[in-house]
């Protein structure tokens, strides 16, 4: 979507980014590096791109293949297995070799601007590596925000002075070329972003906590902020400049935020595989959708996501697709690309 609004989408780009999907996806617990698929083909010593026919080694998943196959992109693996160090490596090799017109760090939400210390916060060890990563590459790097507050981290209030006033904004035309992957892939935060775009407004509920996202105006924005004061500001970032491994980085983020978004994900993975696996039956499956949609009407909600009806109705990955095809087929009227509406009444 980015790609369509600034530069046109004319010519590929080039999109270094991590496989970290959720455990609906891969039930292990944080990124997977290099060895976790074959087929991968050599861009620098460091990087290697994740062609279409590239394949997780089990029980890993991955959605990055499909995405390879389904985009005109070339994905490459974001490997922080050797820290903050390893991903600058990757990043002046990339420089180096393909000597790009531009590199824009994005994310999406905006946590990245995140001190450390906010008691909202829950996945700041991504976003601090390739912080930290960026701002010691010898090359001008863009940091873009979109969708300030839209991964359900820090409001979008509290982002504003920390970023510059909107660049862009995102239409539904940017979200053209994505929308077939929208049907499939699981990422919440780039899901809001596109149905703002599309003009949807409410509040939207997330992951398996239930966290209440407002889809508003802002939300399919597109901010610049400086990298330099995002570094300043991150303490995690900046204590993980030289590390060289994820442990390493991991341990940092226990101390400064005082949780690694890795245990948590290791804890979710030890529960989520000492549970009975729940028989996905149309007519119950439908009657507790109904009690989840009352309930979260009375919280005010106006829209969801099927990864938080996925997990809300304790069902697993495997039967995702298969719960979106029911719903979809059962009341198509609310399905607003690529959110599921609650409406106000029955």
């Amino acid at each position: 979507m980015l790609d369509a609004a600034l530069y046109g989408g004319q010519s590929p780009a080039m999109i270094l980014t991590y496989a970290w999907d959720r455990l609906l996806i891969d039930p292990l617990p944080g990124p997977r590096g290099p060895a976790n698929f074959t087929g991968l083909r050599p861009i620098t010593r460091s990087v290697q791109a994740v062609p279409a026919d590239a394949k997780p080694v089990a029980p890993a998943g991955a959605t990055l293949p499909r995405l390879a196959a389904e985009l005109p992109h070339t994905f490459a693996l974001i490997d922080p297995h050797h820290g903050a160090e390893g991903i600058t490596r990757q990043l002046e090799e990339l420089t180096e070799h393909l000597a790009p017109e531009s590199i824009d760090l994005l994310d999406v939400g905006g946590d990245i601007l995140a001190r450390g210390d906010e008691p909202t916060l829950r996945s700041p060890l991504a976003d601090a590596l390739t912080l930290a990563a960026c701002c010691q590459v010898n090359a001008r790097v863009r940091l873009l925000i979109a969708g300030p507050g839209l991964d359900g981290e820090l409001p979008a209030e509290d982002l504003r002075e920390r970023m510059g006033p909107p660049a862009l904004t995102l239409t539904a035309e940017h979200v053209e070329p994505v929308s077939q992957v929208l049907e499939w892939h699981p990422s919440e935060a780039t899901a809001m972003l596109a149905a703002t775009a599309r003009g949807v407004r409410g509040l939207c509920e997330v992951r398996d906590a239930g966290l209440p996202v407002p889809l508003t105006d802002e939300g399919p924005t597109i901010h610049e902020a400086e990298l330099d004061d995002a570094l300043n500001r991150n303490q995690l970032a900046r204590a993980i400049l030289a590390t060289e491994s994820l442990e390493e980085a991991e341990q940092h983020s226990r101390e400064i935020c005082g949780f690694s978004e890795i245990d948590y994900e290791r804890n979710k993975a030890t529960w989520l595989g000492s549970q009975p696996e729940q028989v996905l039956s149309p007519e119950s499956t439908l009657h507790q959708l109904d009690r989840f949609e009352a309930e979260a009407r009375d919280r005010g909600i106006t829209h969801t996501t099927f990864r938080r009806i996925t997990e809300a109705l304790g069902l697993n990955g495997t039967q995702r697709q298969d719960l979106r095809s029911l719903l979809l087929s059962s009341r198509p009227e609310q399905y607003q690309a690529p959110l599921w509406h609650i409406p106000a009444e029955v």
